[in-house]
């Protein structure tokens, strides 16, 4: 299982999977894990990889360049299954976000027969909108909200890797284990640019988050809010 972690935060994440159970796993060859610096990717030569969301609204999101970007550096000969065939490579690219679908043990089971699962981890107000062009999977860990996506790339790694076989040595040691409110989800955020052109088609933003027009907006992010 190769795992590949897109991240502002990389030595915050290895200082968890260099230890324990993951560090077994990957002395054992029986995981690779892989960290890739958003920022190596910025738009600019200051590391940017945020900006203020179209529309107004506080906070920062996370633009869709350096991501797309970062993808497509990690996989060049098979890019995203959303763009080129996989290439029998049996792949979940994964964006954590309090808007996915919840992870259970099921899930786990899963992905842990996958070949590679590669995670965007944002932070702050979360992604362009337009990066769910580019994942297979959206994911939250719980109905809560944290400070940013590399803790629950964390726990679902966690989880998976526990059930390849080999790790933990016996099967039996995972076969007879146990395993904010329920409401409003957030509508979606945009930031620069206005339109990211990419191998000949054009991802825009929504016109009416760039129209200034605050009561229209708010209509808008009402329209495309819904209840979990």
């Amino acid at each position: 299982m190769n795992f590949h972690l897109l991240t502002i935060f990389p030595d915050m994440l290895e200082s968890y999977t260099s230890k324990g159970m993951m560090r077994i796993a990957q002395e054992k060859k029986l995981i690779t894990i892989k960290y890739h610096d958003l920022r190596d990717k910025a738009v600019d030569k200051h590391g940017t990889v945020d900006d203020r969301p179209f529309g107004g609204g506080v906070g920062q999101v996370f633009m869709v360049e350096p991501i797309v970007k970062t993808l497509e550096k990690i996989s060049f000969h098979s890019f995203l299954s959303k763009i080129l065939p996989k290439k029998n490579i049996n792949r979940k690219i994964v964006l954590l976000s309090a808007k996915g679908r919840t992870w259970n043990q099921q899930m786990a089971k899963e992905y842990s027969k996958l070949d590679e699962v590669i995670f965007v981890c944002p932070r702050y107000e979360g992604v362009d909108e337009r990066v769910k062009e580019f994942i297979d999977e959206e994911i939250a860990i719980g109905d809560y909200v944290l400070t940013g996506g590399d803790l629950g790339a964390l726990v679902i790694m966690d989880s998976v890797t526990r059930l390849i076989p080999g790790v933990l040595g016996k099967e039996e040691s995972f076969q007879d284990e146990s395993h904010s409110t329920e409401g409003y989800l957030e509508y979606p955020q945009y930031t620069r640019p206005e339109i990211f052109n990419y191998k000949g088609k054009e991802y825009q933003v929504p016109e009416i988050l760039l129209s200034g027009h605050h009561a229209n907006i708010n209509k808008w992010r009402q329209d495309h809010s819904r209840k979990k």
